[in-house]
């Protein structure tokens, strides 16, 4: 038996919700590893947070189930503690990012410190750098192929406990007052990105987590395709064309950051291999 349009959106809508459950983990646990949340931008986060708050009015306004709203509150809360993190490293751990890729150094530290660090005749320091690579790639593949499943796990579950009505249910009502906080939000998410993107240029990526932006692009896709799977009527794209656009160009923002990440990446491969050259020389 296939899946209809209906079930083939509601599996979707479970595959993204399980991605924003597990988004921010990556970078709370990063912060924590490295005692320091600089590789965050403050704008970015704060902008984040507004769009969040607005998600979280917009689910009280329309009275949507009470889990919609608890999600909407985890992930506000999940924002603030980013914020705290990064303060709070700031007054016990004070650090700075450097632009020496893969290099993260004390105040402390002397001015040769970064220059210094990854240097090796025996080329280990490439080895360790390209098997480092290929591991993470391949740990938060892994991982996100495990948190989409359980979305589906978690669908299927839901389709089980779902009561049949039989009435119909009204739906894509173009509203003025969702339709600002939907167009809102979406501006926000958008506009959050792009001082991470400004910044990324300074500290290489480094101190950013590349899984959340791997979830976030997963989350977003998936939202997207719920929407676009339930219905192409032109009303019911009217009606979600704020989250669909939102959504939709917050991944092309998000797969700029992972060419970020990637261009860095291989900006630190040539690093240590010219490095690495000069000591031979």
């Amino acid at each position: 038996m296939g899946l209809g349009n209906g079930d083939l959106s509601s599996a979707l809508g479970w595959v993204s919700i399980a991605c924003w459950i597990v988004v921010y983990t990556p970078q709370i646990y990063e912060n924590y590893k490295l005692k320091s949340g600089e590789g965050l931008s403050v704008f970015f986060v704060v902008i984040w947070l507004l769009g969040d708050l607005c998600n979280l009015a917009g689910a009280v306004m329309a009275g949507l189930l009470p889990t919609m709203i608890i999600l909407a509150i985890y992930y506000t809360l999940c924002d603030i503690i980013l914020l705290v993190q990064i303060y709070y490293y700031r007054y016990t751990h004070p650090v700075r990012i450097v632009a020496v890729p893969g290099v993260t150094v004390s105040n402390e530290a002397g001015e040769e410190s970064p220059l210094l660090a990854g240097r090796g005749s025996d080329g280990s320091g490439k080895a360790k750098h390209e098997s480092s690579r290929t591991t993470q790639v391949l740990l938060y593949s892994l991982a996100l192929g495990f948190v989409i499943a359980t979305g589906v796990v978690a669908w299927r579950a839901s389709m089980n406990d779902r009561p049949d009505t039989g009435l119909p249910q009204e739906k894509d009502i173009i509203e003025w007052r969702s339709q600002l906080i939907g167009w809102t939000s979406a501006l926000l998410y958008l506009g959050s990105r792009i001082p991470q993107i400004f910044k990324n240029f300074t500290t290489k990526c480094e101190g950013l987590s590349l899984a959340l932006f791997m979830f976030a692009i997963a989350g977003n896709a998936a939202y997207v395709l719920s929407i676009c799977t339930d219905s192409m009527e032109a009303q019911h794209l009217i009606a979600n064309a704020s989250w669909i656009a939102g959504s939709g160009l917050t991944i092309l923002l998000d797969i700029f950051v992972l060419g970020q990440f990637f261009y860095f990446r291989s900006s630190e491969r040539s690093f240590v291999e010219i490095d690495e050259s000069v000591l031979d020389a």
